[in-house]
């Protein structure tokens, strides 16, 4: 344990070769919450190629209950593989405001497992959205 009132948090950290503003307005529009964004352009030397200034860096979003989902781009002569053997999940939500978060990230997403009652009650599914990410979602039961 640290000394002090600082909380370690643990958050979801996403890669993508080029399409990180895309997903992160997305997730945006899902979610809710305020988005910043940095490119490498504001960096001086951070990629080799000047036409790559405008991928992104790092970008966090932030939602008024607390959320914090992040991402980068990765710039040409990174190695980039795509995401596997992860999930982002989230839960603790209504399962009114799952199901409008479900609909939103199904649009152009493969769905793995369909939103349902499982046996431990509430709605949960699972799915890939549309920029490859997994996600798990969870209702609480009420």
């Amino acid at each position: 344990m640290t000394g002090g009132n600082t909380m370690a948090n643990l958050n979801p950290y996403l890669s993508f070769r080029t399409e990180a503003r895309q997903a992160m307005e997305f997730y945006q529009s899902v979610l809710g919450g305020e988005l910043d964004i940095n490119v490498f352009g504001e960096f001086p030397d951070m990629v080799q190629n000047p036409d790559q200034k405008d991928l992104v860096m790092h970008a966090q979003l932030t939602t008024a209950d607390g959320l914090v989902l992040m991402a980068s781009d990765t710039p040409d002569g990174i190695p980039f593989e795509p995401p596997q053997g992860f999930s982002v999940s989230l839960s603790g939500n209504t399962q009114e405001r799952t199901q409008a978060v479900w609909d939103a990230l199904a649009d152009g997403a493969a769905i793995t497992m369909p939103l349902d009652t499982p046996p431990w009650g509430g709605t949960f599914g699972m799915l890939v959205d549309r920029f490859g990410v997994p996600w798990m979602l969870h209702g609480d039961p009420e």
